[in-house]
């Protein structure tokens, strides 16, 4: 069994290089008009650029798994800013995804919570839809679809979380094809359970990514090792291994909460389970501490009798 690791969007490690700069759009009203594409592009290029190092370090690290900024654009979905992003940098975005390609890397983006399918507002609809294409504009940009996916929670209950699956189903509907494609659920800590979601991606045809902190947060009928069978067979289609993110609790009062670094004994059921199916995974770490975080939980479970690390970002435990 493989476990290849990653990490989410900023590498702690390096100097200054956040590729979220942004800008508020209370603070582009103020500008001129001339100002306002300057800044823009400017902010633009300067997260392209740290994701470019980023991506680097990476694989410097050997760190096949990483979760890209859903910020890169500022303002990107605004309706009142709607702007190109694509045209002025075509060879930027064509440079990442060659890098990504050429060394085999595994991408993803997590829009925010707003970004969901159970809405009854229209308007919710309508702008997470726009969003989904603004994610799936980058990935076509750089020219990652084949290995990349767009990851989001199933959405709110809203007081009726019948109801709210039902609107799922009819609202998801407004998703193009070829970005539904691209898509992938995530289980989360309060409302659908692993078992709720699992159910929403077999009948959508969705891989399902395994939280298995907001499992333990938010326990469904069945326990977890029970549901992994059917949890990886909706990957079964994508050529690519299964995903499952990795934290571990703050506190006992705020076990929701991510801790900054990831506590080995709250994931060994998890390890132990993968090992008694023998499948190959890959762990995006979620704790605050980033990309250190992640190198510090390889060298844990490296330590692990059987695990053997056979790359900066990979184990085999046979």
């Amino acid at each position: 069994m493989n476990i290849r690791m990653g990490y989410v969007s900023t590498a702690l490690s390096l100097w200054e290089t956040s590729p979220s700069r942004t800008m508020t759009f209370k603070r582009y009203g103020q500008l001129t008009k001339e100002d306002r594409v300057r800044r823009l592009l400017e902010i633009t290029k300067t997260n392209l650029d740290n994701t470019r190092r980023i991506l680097y370090y990476n694989t410097a690290h050997e760190i096949q798994l990483y979760r890209l900024s859903s910020s890169i654009v500022p303002l990107a979905t605004h309706p009142e800013v709607n702007w190109d992003f694509i045209t002025p940098f075509k060879s930027e975005w064509k440079e990442l995804g060659d890098w990504i390609n050429n060394h085999q890397m595994r991408v993803s983006f997590h829009p925010n919570q707003f970004t969901l399918f159970t809405s009854s507002k229209p308007s919710i609809t309508e702008n997470s839809v726009k969003d989904m294409n603004y994610h799936y504009q980058m990935l076509e940009a750089m020219g990652v679809l084949s290995n990349a996916r767009i990851n989001i929670h199933v959405g709110g209950a809203y007081g009726d979380k019948d109801a709210a699956t039902k609107r799922f189903y009819e609202n998801i509907i407004s998703l193009p094809k070829l970005i539904k494609q691209q898509m992938t659920l995530e289980n989360d800590d309060k409302t659908y359970t692993t078992n709720e979601t699992l159910a929403i991606c077999q009948k959508e045809g969705i891989p399902l990514v395994f939280d298995y902190h907001h499992d333990q947060a938010n326990l469904g009928k069945q326990l977890f090792h029970e549901l992994l069978p059917a949890i990886f067979a909706t990957w079964e289609q994508t050529g690519i291994p299964p995903k499952i993110h990795i934290s571990s609790p703050k506190s006992e009062k705020a076990f929701r909460s991510h801790s900054d670094y990831v506590d080995l004994a709250f994931i060994t059921p998890l390890l132990l389970a993968l090992k008694e199916i023998n499948q190959d995974v890959d762990f995006m770490i979620e704790a605050k501490a980033k990309d250190l975080a992640m190198l510090n939980l390889i060298e844990d479970i490296s330590k692990i009798r059987g695990v053997k690390r056979i790359s900066g970002g990979m184990v085999a435990w046979k």
